[in-house]
């Protein structure tokens, strides 16, 4: 899968977690499975790289939804480590 690709299928997960009230920091592996299953589908992956991405769009959602500071300050509120 290509950058592009997976940008849009972030998308596509991060607006349906939202349309399903999922909060962006939902770590039930339960809660996950649905938007897993979709990713798996959609872009034939295995398990384990499904619930990366599932963490990814979490993230994404996250950073999008924080206040407009740096973001190499906001990467440190998520373990990102950015110096």
């Amino acid at each position: 899968m290509n950058e592009d690709q997976q940008n849009s299928e972030i998308e596509k997960i991060a607006n349906l977690m939202v349309h399903d009230g999922v909060s962006p920091d939902e770590q039930d592996d339960v809660k996950l499975e649905k938007y897993k299953n979709l990713i798996k589908e959609d872009c034939n992956l295995d398990d384990e790289s499904s619930m990366k991405l599932v963490y990814e769009t979490l993230l994404y959602r996250k950073l999008k939804n924080s206040d407009s500071g740096d973001i190499l300050e906001k990467g440190n509120d998520f373990g990102a480590g950015f110096s």
